[in-house]
């Protein structure tokens, strides 16, 4: 199977998800310093460790998308790997939603909340792939 990264990419906080199959999991967040290449390389890095071979990147409807597809742009430079984009429309809602059915508590889903919006961004690419 392919290993693939899923970002929601954000201003302060970048979420990171993974698979190697058909369900995406979360796995971390970044946070965003003034210097977006240093978190452009830590990326690039978590890549060559996990041996990801393909990267999905949420975009939205508005505001970032120039920013975001810049970004895609030089992460799939610095990496050579494939890069996709999938709609994200309120994922991060969709995170906090979920969280609150589940019962989590509003410290846990601050923390947690970008690297499950990407793992939602990273399912709806899958799902849509293997329709």
């Amino acid at each position: 199977m392919t290993k693939i990264l899923g970002i929601d990419y954000g201003l302060k906080k970048i979420g990171l998800a993974l698979t190697d199959g058909y369900l995406a999991e979360p796995f971390k967040v970044i946070k965003v310093n003034k210097d977006i290449k240093e978190v452009t390389y830590k990326i690039v890095t978590i890549c060559e460790k996990e041996k990801i071979e393909e990267i999905v990147i949420g975009l939205p409807e508005s505001g970032l998308v120039e920013r975001i597809k810049g970004f895609g742009s030089d992460l799939g430079k610095l990496t050579g790997l494939p890069i996709n984009f999938q709609d994200e429309n309120l994922t991060t809602q969709d995170a906090i939603v979920k969280m609150i059915e589940a019962g989590k508590r509003r410290k846990f889903r601050k923390e947690k909340e970008d690297q499950i919006a990407a793992a939602i961004i990273l399912q709806d690419w899958l799902d849509k792939k293997n329709v």
